[in-house]
């Protein structure tokens, strides 16, 4: 006999009865499992039903191209080539309509000569009026930054200016840029 008053025999299966007894702890944990298990499966469901349309999605694109390309094959090849073509007339377009040989000559020959400054000089002197940095002069007319620099300080002292704006107001007054 316990203290209680029952018998030892009928408390046991009473305590083994409260942790079994408890059946909506036991019933959540199996729901959960169960829940677990439906929701993976469920995935996996889903991601083989996605892989198989996309399989049979790039399937019919395949044969979609190759009828597109029998079928169509002179148009794709004409396409292909006029493709070509426009590429090569906006390449000479840009070339021939990009710089005119007037823009490039010195306005006033005369100055330039007998200041003794050179073509490439004059390019640079142009290329610092569309107010250029010595970085970009040099990618444009594909030289290195310190021959920039080099032409910069000749022309500064061709035309005896100590600044971009001096030179650049000095060149105008004698025509050479416009």
């Amino acid at each position: 006999m316990a203290a209680s008053g029952w018998p030892i025999s009928r408390i046991v299966p009473l305590a083994q009865d409260r942790h079994i007894a408890n059946p909506s702890s036991i019933g959540d944990d199996r729901i959960k499992r169960n829940t677990a298990t439906r929701s993976t499966f469920w995935w996996r469901q889903v991601a083989v039903y996605g892989v198989l349309l996309a399989l049979g999605t790039a399937l019919l694109q395949l044969l979609d191209y190759r009828w597109l390309a029998r079928a169509h094959s002179t148009e794709l090849y004409l396409l292909i080539v006029a493709g070509a073509f426009l590429a090569l007339g906006l390449v000479i377009g840009a070339r021939v309509l990009g710089s005119s040989p007037l823009a490039r000559s010195a306005r006033n020959p005369a100055a330039q000569a007998t200041l003794g400054i050179s073509e490439r000089e004059m390019a640079v002197l142009r290329e610092i009026a569309a107010g250029h940095s010595n970085k970009q002069i040099a990618r444009n007319l594909g030289i290195s930054p310190n021959t920039v620099k080099t032409h910069i300080a000749r022309l500064f002292e061709k035309l005896g200016a100590s600044r971009r704006t001096d030179a650049l107001a000095r060149a105008r007054e004698l025509g050479l840029i416009g």
